[in-house]
């Protein structure tokens, strides 16, 4: 498994109508590493520090990307087009909802708590094409907050401890999630 690559935007690319095209990059945007701080999330990215806690930081498999938008005819998509704040390969992403786990690729481990999935947008259709949209429903990656400060970096991770969040406890996370967060996407 690895850590392929990162996205952290200190603002929405992804906003307003798809057929008007994305904003430019405000400031570098893939770094080779980054500062997770517990139930804050990425340190530079729009969702630092906001009320959207529990989906802080975005999750997505490369293999999935490239292979669900392959299955379409979109041949050699760029998982960064995502938008997803973690780009990983050789990890079964997707399996991680309800979960909370551990990835260690940097300097010290951080677990994260996983309780849903992000949603693809329209403007799936408008970076990779056509029909990308509907076909990554259910491929596009993971929302989790941080539960402990640590450095990621590109290259090889460990999933560790894979423990499935309490159904109780699931139903109270998502009722305080849900009034956190309306309308957050993932994306952008």
């Amino acid at each position: 498994m690895e850590i392929v690559g990162f996205v952290v935007s200190p603002e929405h690319r992804y906003d307003g109508r798809p057929a008007n095209g994305p904003k430019p990059a405000a400031a570098f945007e893939t770094p080779d590493h980054i500062e997770v701080r517990a139930h804050l999330g990425i340190i530079g990215d729009r969702y630092f520090g906001t009320k959207h806690r529990h989906a802080a930081v975005t999750l997505i498999s490369a293999d999935e990307v490239v292979m669900t938008l392959a299955s379409i005819g979109i041949e050699h998509p760029d998982p960064v087009l995502a938008r997803r704040n973690i780009i990983v390969r050789g990890l079964d992403v997707e399996a991680l909802v309800n979960t909370t786990f551990t990835l260690e690729g940097g300097a010290g481990p951080v677990r994260f708590r996983a309780l849903t999935r992000a949603n693809p947008c329209a403007w799936m259709d408008r970076v990779f094409g056509p029909g990308a949209r509907d076909a990554l429903r259910g491929h596009a990656g993971i929302r989790a907050e941080p539960l402990d400060d640590a450095t990621l970096a590109i290259g090889p991770v460990t999933l560790t401890v894979v423990t499935p969040i309490d159904p109780a406890e699931r139903g109270a996370l998502r009722a305080i999630s849900s009034t956190e967060q309306p309308g957050a996407t993932g994306t952008g």
